[in-house]
């Protein structure tokens, strides 16, 4: 069943979102690496991945609901720029944006009686709340960390052990 025009638009525009959250994060994972920190690089080139994965799955949800994808454009991503908690402070700051783009696109096709999308959507919005936990602990260690060498290799180790979701 077609979506209408106008959620077909949101979902088109969060496609968009998923692909250019997954460069902010691939640039992520270049500053830290450049950094010496190949652990946290990894684990920003997983999130990469997964951003978009998610985009792949709002993209054919969209084509399966017989609607047209138009990605949009993208600007580069910000160069990350201060301290490694500053740059996963700027890893939060686009998992809240994605997950308020999520939440937005929810309260549309409630609106629209699409109830088609909302189980769809309900998915990525509980992982939304798992991957601003999960960020939000980093920034946490991280602080706690503070200038610490040892203690930031320690967490940069913890990091880079990170796998890929199966999924």
């Amino acid at each position: 069943m077609k979506m209408n025009d106008d959620l077909a638009k949101l979902f088109n525009d969060q496609i968009t979102m998923e692909l250019a959250s997954s460069v902010a994060y691939l640039q992520m994972a270049a500053h830290l690496e450049t950094e010496g920190l190949s652990g946290m690089g990894t684990w920003m080139r997983i999130q990469s991945d997964e951003e978009h994965a998610h985009a792949l799955r709002f993209l054919q949800f969209t084509l399966d609901r017989d609607n047209e994808v138009a990605i949009g454009a993208m600007a580069a991503p910000p160069r990350p720029t201060g301290t490694v908690a500053d740059v996963f402070d700027a890893a939060l700051a686009q998992e809240q944006k994605v997950t308020a783009s999520i939440s937005s696109l929810y309260s549309a096709a409630q609106s629209g009686a699409d109830v088609l999308a909302l189980p769809f959507l309900q998915e990525f919005l509980t992982e939304q709340v798992e991957e601003e936990a999960a960020v939000g602990e980093i920034i946490d260690r991280l602080r706690l960390a503070g200038d610490d060498g040892p203690s930031l290799l320690q967490l940069d180790r913890e990091l880079g052990s990170r796998t890929p979701e199966a999924g």
